[in-house]
């Protein structure tokens, strides 16, 4: 952990600016809030750093407690405007992506054919990387079928939806907003659509801006266009 800190971060020399630390809501004038709990060798509570791209400045140590608090992946989010840093992977179970093409329109998409992705996620057992280690975890409404529409701007969403699923983020093991129960597999804050003909709850089509909200979520996420030219 305290190698992706420093990877990512520049040790600030001198006097910190007069700012709190948004981590620990301690001044950056001061040691970090986060002393007593992360013990570390390697960086003192009063160190501050700037992530090297976004500039912005935090303790350190509050950084690393951040960082250990997490999926331990390898990659930072800077907690003040959320930019990635390194390649942010989330905690999908194992399952399967299918994607298929079919002739039939999308309501607001009659230029076009459409896109079907199938996810498969079974049931199973918590890994390390989930909320209760070693408890099972269930997996409803499995396959879920959801549509895009086969055009340009489709397209470019399925690749960076593949790309997604890789880094497992789509899916993540939590408490269902819907029915309340924990220990399940639930959507990770990347919308998709689920219905084809309707869009009254709001899962459907026609939804004008559904595509440039979703490449605006997978961007929240690392995932841009950048990933597919690598």
């Amino acid at each position: 952990p305290e190698a992706v800190v420093k990877k990512y971060l520049e040790e600030l020399k001198g006097t910190p600016a007069d700012e709190d630390c948004i981590i620990c809501m301690e001044k950056l004038s001061s040691p970090s809030g986060y002393g007593d709990a992360c013990e570390c060798n390697t960086i003192k509570p009063e160190t501050v750093g700037r992530l090297r791209n976004c500039q912005h400045s935090f303790h350190m140590l509050c950084m690393l407690a951040m960082y250990s608090n997490g999926n331990k992946d390898g990659s930072l989010q800077c907690p003040s405007c959320k930019t990635i840093y390194g390649e942010k992977t989330g905690t999908q179970p194992k399952g399967k992506m299918e994607v298929s093409t079919f002739p039939q329109s999308l309501p607001g998409h009659k230029d076009c054919g459409t896109i079907q992705i199938v996810y498969h996620i079974s049931r199973g057992i918590q890994g390390p990387e989930h909320p209760n280690p070693g408890m099972p975890y269930t997996a409803r409404g499995f396959p879920r079928y959801c549509y895009l529409p086969d055009n340009e701007k489709g397209r470019k969403v399925l690749e960076l939806l593949r790309v997604a699923w890789k880094r497992r983020l789509i899916f993540t093991v939590g408490t269902s907003s819907t029915t309340g129960e924990s220990n399940t597999v639930v959507w990770n804050e990347i919308h998709h659509k689920t219905e084809m003909d309707t869009n009254l709850s709001g899962h459907g089509y026609p939804d004008p801006n559904y595509l440039d909200n979703v490449l605006a979520e997978l961007a929240a996420q690392g995932v841009t266009e950048d990933c597919l030219r690598q």
